[in-house]
């Protein structure tokens, strides 16, 4: 068995490693809501220039048999890394995630990082196999999250008549934008992170442009957004993804400003965002940590249930 880089300008070479991450992934995780090969190939081969990608494979011959990848953030939380491991079904119990681990960990260490960061994603119905790799590779769990599904229609929320909803596919719009990198940032500040420290990402105007323009190539990328008629305060903002030709939409972030919760608008922004999705969209994925109990009774109240647990993990490596 060879670890090797993955040859990112090779076409092939990018398929049979996104296949093998694919199958690997999805044996113990029926609901898994994986990246759709077009946005990863994008990252593979057109890096930002916020983090550093690193790409490898390990082979048997020919055959992909184990794929990892590396994070290393370049802007904020430059003392971590974050990384994963997958090893196909058929080549487990037999070294192949230990080696790719142990890779990139030397890389990690060689890039000066002192920890490295993992998700770890089960379905407590099926295997478990993730949680105890990474408990044997001395990794402990720092947060968790619930993967929720629901299948369209949900039951809905009106806006409050206190506010206007404003809608708006891909780039946000010049007199917008202002509002919502303001909003952005404030929920980068909010997010649950349990005990992990980090620094939350900072949006301006160019970063948020290029983030949106990236996405745009893989995604519909869908906000719906309340503004309070009275002084024209903008509430909060919920973002969708829609993955081109995808029958699913990612729900990314759901956020009420502090000054204006207590009228539903989370549910109320979640709720005009699905209405307005194409009738062949059928199915919602999102992530809620337990501790949010305010958005996990929302999300329970849409008919969204749990089908999996996020374990996110971290292992020091100084």
């Amino acid at each position: 068995m060879d670890v090797t880089d993955l040859d990112t300008s090779d076409p092939d070479a990018r398929r049979r490693w996104f296949a093998a991450q694919d199958r690997a992934a999805r044996a113990d995780r029926p609901h898994a809501l994986l990246e759709a090969y077009g946005a990863w190939e994008l990252l593979a081969t057109e890096p930002s220039g916020h983090t550093d990608h690193q790409w490898l494979q390990a082979r048997e011959g020919d055959e992909v048999v184990g794929t990892a990848r590396l994070e290393l953030p370049l802007t904020e939380n430059r003392d971590l890394a974050w990384a994963e491991v997958d090893v196909v079904p058929g080549h487990r119990r037999r070294g192949v995630g230990r080696a790719l681990w142990e890779e990139l960990v030397a890389r990690a260490r060689a890039a000066g990082r002192t920890r490295i960061g993992a998700e770890v994603v089960v379905d407590p119905q099926r295997s478990d196999a993730g949680t105890a790799f990474a408990t044997a590779v001395g990794a402990v769990e720092k947060h968790r999250e619930d993967h929720l599904v629901a299948d369209l229609p949900v039951a809905g929320t009106a806006v409050d008549a206190a506010y206007d909803l404003v809608l708006w596919r891909g780039r946000c719009p010049d007199e917008h934008r202002a509002a919502y990198v303001a909003m952005r940032n404030q929920m980068n500040a909010d997010v649950p992170v349990g005990e992990l420290d980090l620094e939350a990402t900072v949006l301006d105007d160019a970063r948020l442009a290029s983030s949106e323009e990236r996405l745009m190539r893989s995604y519909d990328v869908r906000v719906a957004a309340a503004r309070r008629r009275s002084d024209g305060a903008w509430g909060g903002y919920s973002l969708l993804f829609v993955p081109h030709g995808a029958d699913f939409v990612w729900q990314d972030d759901t956020l009420v400003m502090p000054e204006h919760r207590g009228h539903r608008l989370g549910a109320a922004l979640k709720s005009a965002s699905y209405r307005e999705l194409p009738a062949e969209v059928t199915r919602v994925h999102t992530w809620t940590a337990p501790t949010n109990t305010a958005m996990h009774r929302t999300n329970t109240a849409m008919g969204f249930r749990v089908v999996e647990h996020l374990h996110e993990v971290e292992a020091a490596i100084a």
